[in-house]
């Protein structure tokens, strides 16, 4: 069994560059990794492969039975009620190996994202489609539980397409990669790590090869200018005028110059260096390099005058639906500096969330405050392009400066007609700048980010003068942004948040 996608081509109505261009893949039984950097293109043609959307040409086939996991699970899976009901031997082991308890079907909406996220693959992988794409399956849940889904989808026997930054992941499941850029895609096999690798050198050759075409397009450049002077003045001894008429011997000899050739030599030469210059000019055209941003972000901000932000009483935080049994979260006397930089870690289901927005309720209403929580909604993503699209131009170039170093299309966030979760993310992150913020916080924030934008986002946390909090499982993002840590961890009869 094998999906095949056939010279796909797919746009957006809103898009002034198709999503999609020429794309043909072949897809084996197994998992394969589809990897890019954010907006490239990669949810799209999961969405074409799965028969979500039609293409505008090419073909899918043959006809398999598809199902998408999506990036967002916040809404419920379509076949959520019948899992629920449902004690075969493969739901009894979805929910033994996933962690699932029982009640969770039934109280959907009251469970913390990563909580949502293993009810929506375990929903996917019992309906056993032949084909299976599953879009940022990591990205809300705590170590622990990446280990689960690892391990569940491993035992996927279809054809899997796996979205997916989390480099791990991909180097357990994955066979090969498809690397999409610009509309445009490029399978490599191996592991993700054997695959990147590959492409890394790529890239190298092509940059390599790209300077030695510049090279080469300006020597040309030089010798052809030479060529038309050499050319220009040989035209002007060809010519009679000038030439006494009376003169006969040098009009004579210039007739017998233009019969042999000789004075027509330089301009053959010219032309022959003009066809070199043209061949050479169109071959680093075709020399392409991937376009990377590399760039640290300049931020125009300043620590607050006001030493502390927040001064939280010791106190009792009620879960609700974020743990069983009306458990609650037992906080110490918090506070929160003008240059402090705290990430807040624990599992699943702990209460982070629930804390963050307790402590945004509780800041002063004259802290300028940057707030980009977990999943942002609809009418935060609508606001924030529309923000976008009111503000004077030259906010607006520092905004979509901003998106563009950190590793995304500035001219895909303009259009604002499909903007993927990582791309929103960017701009809320680049529009919240602009308001030179005194306190920054991120609910998991490398969710729906590429590898290349990860690396970005660290190194301007971790150069924000300003105070900062952080949640997130990225231990390696914690480490470098922060230097406070505000940890959760279970006790008898709830939880408990330890500031190390």
């Amino acid at each position: 069994m094998q999906l095949n996608l056939s010279s796909i081509e797919y746009a957006y109505p809103t898009a002034a560059q198709p999503a999609l261009r020429g794309v043909s893949a072949t897809f084996p039984q197994g998992w394969t990794g589809i990897v890019g950097d954010n907006g490239s293109g990669k949810t799209t043609l999961a969405l074409v492969a799965c028969n979500i959307l039609r293409p505008d040409a090419g073909f899918v086939s043959p006809p398999l039975i598809s199902l998408y996991c999506a990036q967002d699970a916040t809404n419920p899976p379509s076949n959520l009620e019948d899992f629920a009901l449902a004690y075969d031997g493969r739901a009894v082991r979805l929910r033994r190996d996933l962690v699932i308890e029982d009640d969770w079907p039934w109280r959907y909406e009251t469970l913390s994202g990563g909580q949502q996220k293993r009810l929506q693959v375990a929903c996917v992988l019992w309906a056993e489609p032949d084909v299976l794409a599953v879009d940022e399956p990591t990205n809300h849940v705590d170590t622990a539980t990446k280990r689960a889904i690892s391990a569940a989808l491993k035992q996927f026997g279809g054809v899997g397409l796996l979205i997916s930054h989390d480099r791990e992941l991909l180097d357990v499941l994955c066979s090969q990669c498809l690397f999409v850029s610009d509309g445009t895609v490029t399978m490599r096999p191996g592991s993700y790590t054997q695959a990147s690798s590959q492409a890394a050198r790529e890239r190298a050759a092509a940059t390599h090869a790209r300077e030695q075409a510049k090279k080469e397009r300006a020597r040309i450049e030089r010798e052809t200018q030479r060529r038309r002077e050499e050319a220009s003045r040989a035209a002007g001894k060809r010519s009679l005028r000038g030439v006494d008429k009376h003169d006969g011997d040098a009009r004579h000899k210039r007739r017998v110059a233009v019969v042999s050739g000789k004075d027509g030599q330089a301009g053959r030469l010219s032309s022959r260096m003009e066809g070199r210059l043209k061949n050479a000019s169109a071959k680093l055209a075709a020399t392409r390099v991937e376009k990377r941003y590399d760039a640290d972000i300049w931020l125009d901000a300043s620590p607050s005058r006001r030493k502390v932000l927040l001064r939280m009483e010791p106190q009792l935080l009620a879960l609700g639906g974020e743990a069983q049994n009306g458990e609650v979260l037992s906080i110490p006397a918090l506070h929160i500096g003008n240059t402090d930089h705290i990430g807040l870690t624990g599992n699943n289901g702990t209460g982070k969330t629930t804390l963050v927005k307790r402590i945004v309720a509780n800041l002063s209403p004259g802290t300028r405050t940057l707030y980009i929580p977990q999943e942002p909604n609809e009418a935060q993503r609508t606001s924030a392009v529309a923000t976008l699209r009111d503000l004077p131009s030259n906010k607006r170039g520092r905004a979509l400066s901003i998106v563009a170093q950190l590793n995304s299309e500035p001219e895909r966030i303009l259009e604002g007609g499909d903007i993927s979760p990582g791309e929103m993310r960017k701009l809320m992150l680049a529009l919240g700048i602009l308001d030179e913020p005194e306190l920054i916080i991120m609910d998991e924030p490398t969710n729906h980010l590429d590898i290349g934008s990860t690396e970005a986002l660290e190194r301007v946390l971790a150069a924000y003068p300003g105070a900062l909090l952080l949640v997130s499982h990225d231990t390696a993002l914690i480490e470098a942004a922060t230097q406070i840590l505000w940890h959760i961890e279970r006790v008898d009869g709830g939880y408990i948040l330890a500031v190390w």
